[in-house]
């Protein structure tokens, strides 16, 4: 025969009410794992070869499926293929092998803001002659409306040529 005695009754009334207060602690650690992981990785995300791109005023991305190729010019006029370094002349022949294995690559073309256009449009030139038709040149997005390069605001109006009569 078993006797409840009013005690035992008592604390299993106690131990069946809910608990009224959350434990955060565990959810602390876990989000300050996860701020250190993200802070360590963050700097190692960066594309390529550090260039400083040109700002707009407002980035246009090209979403697609396919990983695009890389080509960076450097403000020292080095040429780098997904961060390998390539000369000029041997660009076009491998951007043609790899066009060969791939028929519908596309191009990023990430040029350093200090070039002058030539030197970005003779690789864009070359990176054509290799059959390549899509190529994007890619910017940054400027934070200060003084970062967008400007323009001259007021442009004169050419003067009409007299040619005689």
């Amino acid at each position: 025969m078993a006797i409840n005695s009013p005690k035992r009754a008592s604390n299993r009334r106690s131990k069946s009410q809910p608990m009224s207060d959350i434990n955060v602690t565990p959810f602390v650690d876990v989000m300050l794992v996860l701020l250190v992981v993200f802070m360590v990785t963050a700097p190692l995300l960066v594309l390529g070869i550090p260039v400083q791109l040109p700002k707009v005023g407002k980035e246009y991305i090209i979403a697609d499926d396919d990983t695009p190729l890389n080509v960076e010019i450097d403000k020292r006029k080095r040429i780098y293929v997904n961060k390998t370094e390539i000369l000029l002349s041997s660009l076009t022949p491998q951007l043609m092998r790899i066009k060969s294995v791939n028929p519908k690559v596309k191009v990023h073309l990430r040029g350093d803001a200090r070039l002058n256009y030539g030197a970005i449009a003779v690789v864009a030139g070359e990176i054509r002659n290799a059959g390549i038709q899509v190529i994007a040149l890619r910017t940054d997005l400027a934070s200060l409306k003084n970062e967008i390069e400007t323009f001259p605001v007021n442009i004169a109006k050419p003067k009409s040529v007299n040619t005689g009569g």
